[in-house]
Parts: C-alpha cells; sequence; structure tokens
C-alpha cells in the first residue's frame, strides 16, 4: 500500500482591524498555497457573507468530486482502449443546513464524454462505473455521488 500525503498553506487575510469582534466585522477571505502551484483566493459561499468571486469549499468539493471522476475515467478508458476525444462536467452538489451546521446529501455528476469510435459507446456507462469505484474522493466522503452521463461519438 502507497502513503501519499498532500499539504498547502492556508492564511486568513480577512482581518479589517478589528479580527472577529462581530459577525459582520471580519471578511472570509482566505488565501490557499502550495509550492509550485499558483496562489488560490478562497472565501465562503455568498448565503455565509462570503465574495462570490472566490472560491468556496462547498464548490472546491464538488470540482474536486468531478475532477477526480475525470481522471479515474480517462485512466480506466485507457486500460480498456477507449479513446476519449472530448470530456465535459456540470456538477451539482446538495448541502443541507440546520442551525450553524449542514452536510451534503449528495453530489450529482454530469459528464458528456465525447468518444472516438463508435463501437464503444456501450462500454461508456462500464467505464462510468469503474471509475466511480477508482475516485479517492468519492471514496472518502460520505454522501452519494451519483452519476448521470452522456456519450457523444466524434464525427
Amino acid at each position: 500500500m502507497a502513503t501519499h500525503t498532500f499539504a498547502l498553506e492556508l492564511e486568513w487575510t480577512g482581518n479589517r482591524g478589528t479580527g472577529t469582534s462581530g459577525y459582520r466585522d471580519y471578511d472570509r477571505a482566505v488565501l490557499a498555497r502550495s509550492t509550485g502551484m499558483p496562489d488560490l483566493e478562497l472565501s465562503a459561499d455568498r448565503a455565509f457573507r462570503g465574495d462570490r468571486a472566490r472560491w468556496n469549499p462547498e464548490v472546491l468539493l464538488v470540482a474536486a468530486l468531478s475532477e477526480c471522476h475525470l481522471l479515474s475515467f480517462l485512466h480506466v478508458a485507457v486500460t480498456r482502449g477507449v479513446t476519449v476525444v472530448d470530456y465535459e462536467d456540470t456538477p451539482v452538489g446538495t448541502m443541507e443546513q440546520s442551525g450553524i451546521g449542514g452536510r451534503f446529501t449528495e453530489v450529482l455528476l454530469r459528464p458528456v464524454v465525447t468518444v472516438a469510435d463508435p463501437g464503444h459507446v456501450d462500454l461508456v456507462p462500464q467505464l462510468h462505473a469503474e471509475a466511480g469505484q477508482a475516485c479517492f474522493i468519492a471514496a472518502s466522503v460520505n454522501f452519494p455521488v451519483h452519476h448521470e452521463p452522456t456519450t457523444r461519438v466524434a464525427w
């Protein structure tokens, strides 16, 4: 078994001069840094007084699930000899809030995959199933990750 470690630096940059003296007195601005990568400007979701122009944890979680599935799918496709020429997704996560807490109840991935060979169209649903099993992020969450895939053929 291999062990991998992922590290970053996270800095709250939203102190407006009085810290957290009141709920409306501080900004939710955060800066994430990791060696060799561009800085990532983060915030809370707009519903939680955040900046809609910055990435928030909820969207990042949905993005991580979507990208993990995409990368797992591409790997499975290669191992099965399926040539993928395009892949797009419009995922949606559902979170329920109760008081100050909450939790995701599901994420729906809606990948649109274009394959080069029409003969591989019937194999694509199985590749999605295998990718769902292979995705590290999906295996780490305690809510279902559903898939509504669409397959196209390159003309």
